[in-house]
């Protein structure tokens, strides 16, 4: 794999990281608030994400191992 390709990962995988957090907090908040709809949704599209972002990292350590 290219530097460029593993580089262009490498920062989707930290932008995906980001949005997960802001989701996941924004999902507490949303419990917190007794909003059942929002935390569902929020914590779906969370985990879809955070799915995500680990198949980047398996990707990676494949191509270096």
């Amino acid at each position: 794999m290219k530097q460029s390709t593993a580089s262009a990962l490498l920062k989707a995988y930290n932008s995906l990281q980001e949005i997960v957090v802001e989701l996941y907090n924004e999902f507490q908040k949303a419990v917190e608030n007794r909003d059942d709809a929002d935390a569902s949704l929020l914590e779906s599209r969370a985990e879809i994400l955070f799915e995500q972002a680990e198949a980047i990292i398996t990707v990676l350590e494949e191509q270096n191992g």
